[in-house]
């Protein structure tokens, strides 16, 4: 036995210890897509399950949003093949949430010759941040998602506003940042932080967001980046979990409502050099305020350069460019600024051990690992070719609208089959993969006719 199915089987032992009524387990991985999909197992199985290799089909990493595999992928006309499976060492835990006693594990893909599964959005992201760990760069990072609760005996997809206490009526208005918003879900929050303590999801601070039923769960940064992102796609199972409990409905869409906010997924990232010292912190200028180090300011003007084309992995479907509009405070122009929250890339307030980037752009509908790889993508072509990001939006300065970053489905993807930097850190075949995908689900989202198309056009045409 491996010195890693050892340290499997240790933790499978103590968590049944603590939960000796299991009786099946969630296993686990994220898609193209970032959703988790996957399988489950018995309580007989947990042994082999977390000791030994596993079989699951290769093609479910490349599926469109309705589960279904486009023409050219991997299991449209191979077969279909399965591929080897193994669980993540320290992703046990149990699944609170369900009747009956559940745990949950996440697992990766393997290649036959052992190597990461070229489709494991863990594989693109580790691929993604290998040349700044050849640089002896450690990435710090957290992601901050937001969503919606939605009232799930609503007849249509509705917005849980708060209520005014006495009247008894939704209250109008955003009303950002208002405790009493958090106070009367305080019950769906206690679940949400109870969960994220049960399965080691480092959940931090939460606000009432810019429109009503709004909310923002931020995490603790790690410093690992494929963890982090782990913690991203669990929180939201978890979201999604507890609002159900509560007569809620958890949107992670981009644009659900068209004259309120979009979701986003905010990237906080830094960089630590061998000596645990913040790297954006040091070089010629040794700043942690404007004008920064050139290491922080390339690492920026590698981030504008390479966003047109990444922005169909920070949009990846069609509600996702419903967000991409001025005056939103979701980005449509390639710039950056301090302390902003109309720019692409925004340098939050922060000391010299906490100077980071914050990147603006995905929506909370994005894969968070392929987000995270095309950020430190971004970020390592931009210290590599010491990339100028231009001047940066000055504090309180309103920003011009160029419209800059692609903010319509076909055109993203255009750039994104023109890119010249993403498939050297994301790997050619995956960047072809993804296309397929993606354009196959634009044509297929096109085709489909609208009620719209009647509202408009059927009387007057």
């Amino acid at each position: 036995m491996t010195r890693k199915a050892n340290s499997l089987q240790a933790e499978l032992r103590q968590l049944l210890r603590k939960f000796p009524d299991s009786a099946f387990m969630d296993l686990l991985a994220p898609d193209v897509l970032g959703i988790l999909r996957g399988k489950r197992v018995r309580a007989s199985d947990f042994e082999k399950t977390c000791t030994e290799t596993f079989w699951y089909c290769g093609a479910a990493e490349m599926l469109d949003v309705l589960g279904e595999v486009a023409e050219g992928l991997p299991g449209w006309d191979d077969g279909d093949p399965d591929v080897a499976a193994r669980v993540v060492a320290g992703s046990l835990a149990p699944v609170p949430w369900s009747e009956r006693p559940m745990a949950q594990a996440l697992f990766r893909m393997y290649d036959s010759d052992g190597t990461p599964y070229f489709a494991d959005p863990r594989a693109v992201l580790e691929r993604a941040i290998a040349p700044l760990h050849k640089m002896r760069l450690r990435i710090v990072m957290a992601t901050e998602l937001e969503f919606y609760l939605l009232d799930a005996k609503a007849e249509s997809p509705t917005a849980r506003a708060p209520i005014i206490a006495g009247l008894g009526r939704p209250q109008p208005g955003v009303n950002i940042y208002h405790p009493d918003d958090l106070a009367q879900i305080q019950p769906f929050l206690d679940d949400v932080y109870d969960y994220c303590d049960a399965q080691n999801i480092p959940a931090d601070a939460v606000i009432s967001e810019y429109a009503a039923g709004q909310f923002e769960i931020n995490l603790k940064h790690v410093d690992d980046p494929v963890l982090a992102c782990d913690h991203a796609v669990l929180l939201k199972r978890i979201i999604k979990a507890a609002a159900l409990r509560h007569g809620f409905v958890a949107c992670f869409m981009a644009k659900p409502f068209a004259d309120d906010a979009g979701n986003g997924l905010h990237i906080h990232m830094s960089l630590v050099d061998k000596n645990g010292n913040n790297f954006f912190s040091q070089g010629k200028e040794q700043l942690a305020v404007a004008p920064f180090s050139a290491r922080l300011r390339h690492a920026v003007g590698g981030l504008l350069k390479t966003m047109p084309e990444a922005t169909a992995i920070f949009a990846q479907n069609a509600n996702s460019y419903r967000r991409m509009r001025p005056e939103n405070y979701a980005p449509v122009d390639t710039n950056w600024g301090v302390n902003h929250r109309a720019v692409s890339i925004r340098i939050p307030q922060s000391d010299e051990s906490n100077l980071r980037i914050e990147h603006r752009v995905a929506g909370a509908d994005a894969n968070p690992y392929l987000v995270a790889a095309a950020v430190a993508a971004g970020v390592h072509y931009g210290l590599k070719n010491k990339c100028d990001p231009g001047r940066m939006i000055e504090e309180r300065e309103t920003a011009a609208v160029v419209n800059r970053i692609p903010n319509r489905w076909h055109a993203a993807l255009d750039k994104f089959a023109r890119s010249k930097v993403l498939p050297e850190y994301l790997g050619n075949r995956y960047c072809r993969y993804y296309l397929i995908n993606r354009r196959a689900e634009e044509k297929k989202y096109h085709d489909t006719i609208n009620p719209l198309d009647f509202e408009w056009y059927l009387r007057s045409i």
